[in-house]
């Protein structure tokens, strides 16, 4: 089944044969524009002048990828391309269709090219659920220009599409549809007659339509559905109007919906922006960030290991405290499980967010291992090895000249553990950490005025 909202009829159906048909459909069948005049939205892309407006009304593509959430129109919009372009329009689904039936609608389309010089559409729902040879099968298809082939796909495709697919594809992305789209398509639908829910003489309250647009969260499907909902469960008053209020609307839609695929998209791109937010020391974000992730049924565990990554990526020697704290919270959400956890979490959000940053442990760990992979594997200096076996000591000087640091003022001596000279870790002057520059400036000097580097 289609994740979009609305697959308008074949071109030539006229409106009143389109209302027939759909008589016993939901509302958001119902409505689905026919023209790219009435498509809603996904102005970056469709604009006069945008680049695939200008290459549908010339009739200039081979084959495109549609890529955004759920609801947003990306069905709709392949059908309103046949009709701009005047081509048939074959539908496969990513989760039944097979290889035979690839096959299949190419040897069709082929057939309809030669004898009416006919060009077809194949449309592929869902694209990523195509397994590799399925979308190897097009390509050869592609190439000889025996079809155009339009996908649709709610994954990223540069990830779930296989390569030369992509490569031969223009990728458009569709966004969430705006408030001000979905209110618009609401008022169309209570306007329409034919189509909509005009003959019932409703009306919507401005704050009940404002809600509805809010919790749909970009889904014209959603909305719409709501609407009807609303309309049908409500009873009109004494002047034969069913008015929704915005307490009909909020019954309507008992609880909003986020759009969140745990192995996907909405997945990588929410942790990404919590774990950016902490970094960029606004807990407010984090705290959002958190909380749709949460919302959304995310493993807690999950985004407890993240605090503690982020702990010593983020703050490291400039508050190690934190990364207590995010050790603490990542154990007690183990134990206090949900709904509790939530606070505990946020508890090592703000810590993490509001504490000074340094990410020189970090820098300093993976550029000793860059030296370690690539560089020259430096001995362990006489001086450092182990001298407990008396044998070994005696014969290759193993311990002899080490300087006990305890035997000196401040646990300190100026002796260098290290050949070369090399220095991985470079402090901040944030946090806690500008007390440990001060620290190993000093001894850094002393290391200089010995002599003991190199």
């Amino acid at each position: 089944m289609s994740d979009d909202f609305f697959a308008p009829p074949p071109p030539e159906a006229p409106r009143a044969a389109a209302a027939t048909h759909h008589a016993g459909a939901p509302l958001a069948s119902r409505m689905r524009p026919r023209t790219l005049e009435e498509y809603a939205g996904q102005q970056h892309i469709l604009a006069e002048g945008k680049l695939l407006r200008r290459a549908v009304q010339a009739d200039r593509f081979s084959s495109l990828i549609l890529y955004g959430p759920p609801g947003v129109g990306k069905t709709t919009l392949a059908h309103i391309i046949s009709q701009e372009t005047k081509s048939r329009f074959v539908t496969l689904s990513g989760v039944e269709s097979s290889v035979a039936d690839i096959r299949k609608e190419a040897e069709n389309a082929g057939h309809h090219l030669r004898l009416y010089n006919k060009t077809t559409i194949l449309f592929v729902d869902e694209i990523h659920r195509f397994n590799k040879a399925q979308q190897d099968v097009l390509l050869p298809h592609l190439e000889r220009g025996t079809l155009r082939f339009i996908g649709a796909t709610t994954h990223n495709p540069f990830f779930y599409v296989n390569s030369p697919l992509v490569s031969r594809s223009q990728v458009f992305t569709l966004e969430p549809l705006g408030i001000a789209d979905l209110e618009s398509l609401m008022d169309r639908a209570l306007n329409d007659v034919e189509l909509g829910l005009g003959s019932m003489k409703a009306r919507i309250e401005p704050d009940a339509r404002h809600h509805l647009a809010t919790v749909a969260d970009g889904d014209a499907r959603r909305c719409l559905n709501a609407l009807e909902l609303a309309v049908l469960s409500t009873e009109p008053n004494e002047a034969g109007e069913i008015v929704i209020t915005l307490a009909a609307a909020e019954e309507s839609v008992q609880q909003k919906t986020v759009v969140y695929d745990g192995d996907g998209d909405a997945h990588y791109d929410t942790i990404s922006a919590f774990i950016k937010s902490m970094r960029a020391s606004d807990p407010d974000a984090a705290l959002y960030w958190l909380a749709k992730m949460l919302y959304a049924g995310e493993d807690i565990r999950f985004i407890a290991r993240r605090i503690v990554i982020a702990a010593s990526e983020d703050i490291g020697m400039a508050d190690s405290n934190a990364l207590r704290v995010a050790v603490a919270a990542q154990q007690a959400v183990e134990f206090i499980g949900m709904p509790e956890a939530r606070i505990i979490l946020a508890h090592a959000v703000i810590y993490n967010a509001t504490a000074p940053k340094s990410n020189r442990a970090y820098t300093a760990i993976d550029a000793a291992l860059e030296d370690v992979k690539n560089g020259r594997t430096l001995p362990v200096p006489k001086h450092l090895r182990d001298g407990h076996h008396k044998k070994a000591a005696k014969e290759f000087g193993h311990g002899e000249g080490y300087l006990y640091p305890h035997n000196y003022e401040g646990g300190f001596v100026p002796q260098r553990c290290l050949e070369g000279g090399k220095q991985y870790y470079d402090p901040t002057s944030n946090g806690l950490e500008g007390r440990i520059k001060e620290r190993l400036d000093h001894w850094r000097k002393l290391w200089e005025e010995q002599g003991q580097q190199g």
